[in-house]
């Protein structure tokens, strides 16, 4: 099982995360989950990282200069000679040996899609790698970087719905949650094609005027395109680990729903899922999943809660599914010291004393008190 510790670094105190098929980090803003996620990315695809930021021109000559154009600019600070540590499977992450022996391209094992996507498609057209600014996170640049190659060098065309890539039973439920028998291409605009979302009534609408949650769904949809290889292959050979923050961004919880079964179908496939969230539905879809398999129950009921009931391709993801591992992480911020630490809250037991467990990180407390408050006012109602 893979380990990943990090200690003393920005406000992150001491976290230890043991990652599962499928790991889920929750917390409050500002806890760190990114950053986290972030050292994963680049303690296992550190040649890959810097090859990237060699080429586009980058001084990366000296420590502060890498963690400021890994992290983000002024990140450099949080590293502290001495106090900071970071481990993956207890041998030390250090910035001073990422850039020895890196002399030509690395295929990095790791895909991150980052939060904020949308941003990367501003104008309908994702910037490529050198483009965007140093101090945007490495991982963004990156992504950003992989889209550009998927629209570069294509003639007017679908991306969704689009045969050979996903099931057709994820591409009804997805167009039923996001897009409403929407087309998105893309179009020739002027000299270069950009995003149009088009409908049988020659509607065509540029990027900027989809629903946020169109915005946001649609290159978190095209990330995942690049790990479903359109011949026989489950996986892409080269990568073994997806990482996915903030999938909810803008979206229903119906599309919500069918993108944890995305998620579920890259499990099938052998990649090991991470994803941060501030979604307690993606935390019920875990409690639930565990639940039934705990119960001896199979597929079954997980196809009927996920809406594709009597799909035989779909069985199979289910049933990998009642068979995976998972892990849950609170990462808790102390008020009076405004640190971090970690919290292995995988059991989700809604009757734990722990409250972080119960609450699950906390996603559940806001509800719970508004129920509480409700219940105390009809009570005070019939007196």
């Amino acid at each position: 099982m893979t380990t990943l510790e990090v200690a003393n670094f920005a406000q992150i105190e001491h976290a230890k995360l043991e990652f599962g098929d499928l790991t889920v980090l929750v917390g409050p803003q500002a806890t760190g989950k990114s950053l986290l996620l972030q050292w994963l990315k680049v303690a296992i695809d550190a040649r890959e990282v810097v090859y990237a930021l060699k080429e586009a021109g980058h001084d990366i000559s000296t420590d502060t200069a890498l963690i400021d154009l890994v992290f983000g600019e002024g990140m450099s600070a949080a590293w502290k000679d001495g106090e900071t540590r970071v481990f993956l499977d207890n041998r030390p992450v250090l910035p001073k040996v990422w850039t020895r022996g890196v002399k030509k391209k690395q295929e990095g094992r790791v895909f991150y899609i980052p939060a904020h996507r949308a941003l990367l498609l501003a104008e309908g057209w994702p910037a490529p790698f050198l483009k965007l600014n140093a101090d945007t996170p490495v991982v963004a640049r990156l992504f950003s970087q992989n889209l550009y190659q998927r629209f570069s060098g294509r003639k007017a065309s679908d991306l969704f719905p689009v045969e050979r890539i996903l099931k057709e039973v994820y591409r009804r439920l997805i167009d039923k949650a996001v897009f409403h028998g929407g087309r998105v291409e893309l179009q020739k605009d002027g000299l270069r094609y950009r995003l149009r979302l088009s409908y049988d009534d020659g509607v065509h609408l540029p990027f900027m005027t989809w629903t946020a949650g169109q915005r946001e769904f649609t290159p978190l949809m095209l990330g995942l395109y690049h790990l479903l290889p359109s011949r026989k292959l489950k996986k892409r050979k080269e990568i073994d680990w997806v990482i996915i923050e903030e999938p909810e961004m803008g979206l229903h919880p119906q599309a919500i729903t069918v993108f944890m079964l995305l998620v579920l179908d890259l499990l099938w496939r052998g990649y090991k899922v991470v994803i941060s969230t501030h979604s307690p539905l993606v935390l019920d879809i875990v409690w639930a999943i565990r639940q039934i398999a705990a119960s001896g129950s199979g597929p079954k009921l997980l196809r009927e809660a996920f809406s594709v009931q009597g799909s035989q391709e779909v069985g199979k993801v289910m049933t990998n599914a009642l068979h995976a591992t998972y892990r849950v992480y609170f990462l808790d911020i102390a008020l009076e010291t405004g640190k971090v630490t970690s919290r292995d809250i995988s059991n989700l037991d809604p009757g734990s004393s722990d409250d972080a467990e119960a609450e699950w990180g906390g996603l559940t407390a806001f509800s719970s008190r508004f129920g509480d408050a409700v219940r105390a006012a009809i009570n005070e109602s019939h007196r």
